[in-house]
């Protein structure tokens, strides 16, 4: 005879599981620890097998846990999917979508538009964007899906290419009118350079048709974000390496320069990650309107933007 419960608890069993945690799972779940605790102890019971191991720090999975997480992992979302798509046939995508994204400029600039076209075309679906400098725990945080600039590290996330940001170096006019503006990369070797990294150097690759140099920058500052060293790269304090939708407005205002326009730097892919490639018809919705309004974007921006004829005075930004 089949279990009437089997689904609901196999769905308590993967939550519990992935979370390591029972509390963190109670909360997702909206239900009492206690209540969630007995479920996969009875659970456990009718199976016959010990599927975690219980103390008073942390939760393990044994062996058989490991083995049965596999499958109940597929089968959950299988059903999920299945249930959100019969319910997107009647009314579209529902439900309320938590993307995680970076600090970025560009990221603050367009994925306002995309997250506002996305609700307008969906009206039953409520997108909340998290902006976060670091990388985040779509598990433990409980996010729909991540958007970065570095593929995740972590061997279970589901990571998607969805567009390309190319780079280039700029600086303000008054920062190269005081010093012999480079010609080469080799030349950078000479200039104050805003590093992406915490390092007093690092090595930067050029290329320009076949030819590929390495030259090894330095600097007295250095940042992580690229709106931070977009803003150095304004108040003169160096040459700044950061991504031409990120500037293309100070460029066509003045306000920077593009710094060997000849030679390209390595382009920053954008990823989209998520838990699961069986994911609910509100994300593949996103992630499909994101990739093709990020796809229209970045074709504007591939070139570096050209000074507008008429040159304003050199400005910090605000």
């Amino acid at each position: 005879m089949a279990n009437p419960h089997l689904l609901r608890d196999m769905t308590l069993f993967v939550e519990v599981a992935r979370r390591r945690s029972f509390s963190q799972a109670a909360t997702v779940l909206e239900m009492p620890v206690s209540s969630l605790s007995r479920r996969i102890s009875q659970f456990e019971a009718n199976i016959g097998l010990r599927l975690l191991d219980r103390t008073t720090r942390k939760i393990a999975l044994t062996t058989y846990g490991e083995t049965y997480l596999a499958q109940a992992i597929r089968l959950v979302e299988d059903a999920q999917r299945s249930f959100d798509d019969l319910v997107a046939q009647g009314k579209g995508p529902s439900g309320f979508l938590r993307v995680a994204a970076p600090t970025d400029f560009w990221a603050v600039r367009y994925l306002s538009e995309i997250a506002a076209d996305f609700t307008r075309q969906n009206e039953h679906v409520h997108v909340h964007l998290d902006l976060h400098a670091a990388p985040v725990d779509l598990v433990q945080e409980h996010y729909d899906l991540a958007i970065c600039t570095e593929a995740p590290r972590e061997a279970s996330l589901i990571v998607r290419k969805i567009g390309t940001l190319e780079n280039g170096l700029f600086a303000s006019p008054d920062y190269l009118s005081a010093r012999p503006r480079p010609e080469h990369p080799h030349d950078l070797t000479g200039h104050e350079i805003v590093l992406s990294s915490a390092a007093t150097r690092i090595e930067v690759g050029f290329q320009r048709g076949i030819e590929s140099v390495s030259v090894n920058v330095g600097g007295s500052l250095s940042c992580n974000s690229l709106s931070l060293a977009r803003r150095m790269a304004i108040a003169g304090f160096g040459i700044a390496a950061t991504s031409l939708i990120n500037v293309e407005r100070d460029v066509r205002s003045g306000r920077l320069e593009a710094v060997l326009p000849d030679w390209s730097l390595p382009q920053t892919d954008i990823y989209v990650a998520t838990t699961s490639r069986l994911v609910p018809a509100k994300v593949r919705s996103f992630i499909e309107h994101a990739t093709q309004h990020l796809a229209r974007t970045f074709a504007v921006t591939a070139r570096p933007p050209e000074a507008s004829p008429k040159r304003v005075p050199c400005v910090r930004a605000v």
